[in-house]
C-alpha cells in the first residue's frame, strides 16, 4: 500500500527508507533523476554523500547536487521507523531567476545605448558612442572598424574604464583579422571559432596586450554595411554563445544609428548643395546703375522658397542688362525647384529675344508643358545707362504688382505695366512702361510678400501698397542699397516675427558717384 502510494505521486520525488536504510518505495521522477536509487537498495549506498550524510544524522533540511540538477531535500518521518525524503529541484527556479536579471539588465543597457546612439545625428559621435558603449558592457576592448575609404580603415578604439577613445585611419589588410572582411562587406557572422586568438597590433588599443578571446560582428546598415565591432577579452573565458547573440543584437542598433547618421549627413549635404544653387544670387554689377536686393524666406530653417530674381548685364557695354524679380506660386522646396527652372529658361530665352512681351510669352508655353501644376509672377526690367547719370527702364510685369519709381521730389509713382500670370493660361497679355531714371531716382521691385505681410495692432492687418509708398517716399537721398534695407527693416518691424510668405525686394537706381552693388 506505501509503495502504491509514492508510485502514484508524479509531481514531486520521493523516496520512502525503512529503519535498517534499506529503499522501500520511490516514484517515477526520482528514477529519472537517479537510476541507482530503487527499491530493495541501501540508501546510503546510492544515495548522493550529501544526502546520506543528512539522513544518518536526522537532518530534516539538505541540499545538494544530483546529476545536473540543485536539489532541495526535505525529510519526514514515519510510523513503523520509517522515513520519506521529498526532494524538490530548484535549479530551473535559479536559473529563471538568474536569466530574468541578465535579460532584465541587458534590455536597461539595450534601452540606454539606444538613447545615446539617436542622441546624435553626426556619424564620428555615433561611431564613438558604439566603442564606448560595448567596451563598458560587452567586452575588455572594442573597435568600430569602418569600411575603406581611400585604401584606408578608420579605427575607433575604445577600453573598459579608461576615458575617451582612440582614433585612427590606416592603411592595412582586414584579411589579417579573421571574419573583419566579411563582416565589413555585411555578411553574416562566421561560425565560432576555437582557433587561438589572432589580433594585429594595429587592431590593439595602446597598452592592452595580447587578447584571450576575440568576437567580430558586422554592423549593419540601411542597405550599405556601417563597418564592424570587433570585441576583445584579456582574461577570463571565451564569449559564450549567448554573449555573441547579445553582442550582435547590439551591433544591429549601433549599425542602424551609424548608418542613419552617414544618410542625414550626406542629405544634408545635398541639400546645402541644391539650396546654394536655388537661393538668389548675389546681384551682378550692371555698367552705369546701383543695384541691390534682398531675399527672406518664409520658412528660415529651409533658406528657400518662391520669392526669386537675378541679374543679366549686357553683352555689350552700351546694351540693355535685364533685372527680374519674380514670385512662383506656393513656398517652400516644390516652389523653390521651379523658380530654379524659370531662371535657367530667362537667362537661355534672352539670348535670343529682347522683347518682354515676346519673352513672357515663350516663358509662358515652357512652364505650360511641364509637369508642374504652378504659376508665377514676375516684372522684367530692362536696364539702359544713358550717360550722364540717367538710366533709362523698361518695365514689363506678368500678373506681379508694379514697380514703385521713387523720384528726386519725393514723389513715389507707379509704374504703368500689368500683365497676365506665367505659366497659369495659354495667351499671355502684359504692357511694357518705359521711364527714365535721373540722378538719384530709383526703382523698387517687389514681391507680394511685402504688401500681404500681416502684423499691426490685431496682427491680421496687411502692409499694404500705401504703406509701402510711404515708407518708400521717406528714403529720398539714400543710396539705394539703404532704400532696400529700409523697406526690410519696416516690414520684419511689421511682422514682429509672425508668419509671413517669401520677401524679396531689388532697389535699381540712377548713380550718384561710386556704384553701390549689394
Amino acid at each position: 500500500m506505501l509503495r502504491a502510494l509514492v508510485e502514484s505521486l508524479t509531481e514531486t520525488a520521493v523516496l520512502v527508507s525503512d529503519r535498517a536504510g534499506v529503499i522501500r518505495a520511490v516514484n517515477a521522477v526520482i528514477t529519472s533523476w537517479a537510476p541507482r536509487l530503487v527499491t530493495g537498495r541501501v540508501l546510503a549506498e546510492t544515495a548522493p554523500a550529501w544526502l546520506t550524510a543528512a539522513d544518518a544524522s536526522g537532518t530534516v533540511t539538505a541540499h545538494g547536487g544530483m546529476g545536473s540538477r540543485q536539489v532541495t531535500a526535505r525529510r519526514a518521518e514515519l510510523p513503523g521507523g520509517h522515513h520519506a525524503w521529498y526532494l524538490t529541484d530548484v535549479t530551473d527556479a535559479r536559473s529563471t531567476d538568474r536569466e530574468l536579471r541578465l535579460a532584465h539588465g541587458r534590455a536597461e543597457f539595450l534601452a540606454e545605448a539606444s538613447a545615446g546612439l539617436l542622441s546624435s545625428l553626426d556619424p564620428r559621435t555615433c561611431v564613438t558612442a558604439t566603442a564606448e558603449l560595448a567596451a563598458s558592457r560587452l567586452a575588455d576592448a572594442a573597435v568600430v572598424v569602418t569600411p575603406p575609404d581611400r585604401q584606408r580603415l578608420r579605427l575607433t578604439r575604445a577600453v573598459a574604464g579608461r576615458p575617451g577613445v582612440e582614433e585612427c585611419a590606416l592603411a592595412v589588410d582586414p584579411a589579417e583579422v579573421p571574419g573583419l572582411p566579411g563582416a565589413l562587406a555585411g555578411s553574416p557572422p562566421p561560425p565560432r571559432r576555437t582557433d587561438p586568438v589572432r589580433a594585429p597590433d594595429w587592431l590593439l588599443p595602446e597598452d592592452f596586450g595580447a587578447p584571450v578571446s576575440l568576437l567580430v560582428t558586422p554592423l549593419p546598415g540601411n542597405g550599405v554595411p556601417a563597418g564592424a565591432l570587433v570585441l576583445m577579452r584579456r582574461l577570463g573565458a571565451p564569449f559564450t554563445v549567448e554573449e555573441e547573440a547579445f553582442a550582435r543584437v547590439f551591433a544591429a542598433r549601433a549599425g542602424a544609428a551609424i548608418s542613419a547618421s552617414v544618410l542625414y549627413t550626406e542629405q544634408a549635404r545635398s541639400a546645402a548643395l541644391l539650396q546654394e544653387e536655388l537661393l538668389p544670387p548675389r546681384l551682378g554689377p550692371i555698367k552705369g546703375t546701383e543695384v541691390a536686393g534682398s531675399y527672406r524666406p518664409s520658412r528660415e530653417t529651409l533658406r528657400i522658397g518662391g520669392d526669386f530674381y537675378d541679374t543679366y548685364p549686357a553683352e555689350d557695354s552700351d546694351g540693355e542688362s535685364t533685372v527680374v524679380l519674380g514670385d512662383v506660386c506656393g513656398k517652400g522646396l516644390e516652389a523653390a525647384v521651379l523658380t530654379g527652372k524659370i531662371r535657367n529658361t530667362l537667362s537661355a530665352l534672352r539670348l535670343v529675344e529682347t522683347d518682354h512681351v515676346r519673352l513672357l510669352t515663350l516663358l509662358n508655353h515652357a512652364l505650360l508643358n511641364t509637369a508642374h501644376a504652378r504659376f508665377a509672377t514676375m516684372v522684367l526690367a530692362g536696364v539702359t545707362p544713358l550717360g550722364r547719370g540717367q538710366v533709362r527702364l523698361r518695365l514689363t510685369t506678368g500678373g506681379h504688382p508694379a514697380p514703385l519709381i521713387l523720384r528726386v521730389s519725393g514723389d513715389v509713382e507707379e509704374a504703368g505695366t500689368s500683365g497676365t500670370l506665367i505659366g497659369a493660361v495659354p495667351d499671355v497679355r502684359a504692357t511694357t512702361f518705359t521711364t527714365v531714371l535721373q540722378p538719384g531716382e530709383s526703382c523698387l521691385l517687389y514681391s507680394d510678400g511685402v504688401t500681404e505681410a500681416r502684423g499691426g495692432v490685431t496682427g491680421r492687418e496687411f502692409f499694404g501698397s500705401e504703406r509701402l509708398k510711404t515708407t518708400v517716399a521717406g528714403c529720398v537721398g539714400m543710396p539705394v542699397e539703404a532704400l532696400v534695407e529700409h523697406v526690410e527693416l519696416r516690414t520684419t518691424e511689421w511682422l514682429a516675427d509672425r508668419p509671413h510668405d517669401d520677401i524679396a525686394l531689388v532697389g535699381v537706381a540712377a548713380p550718384r558717384g561710386t556704384l553701390r552693388v549689394r
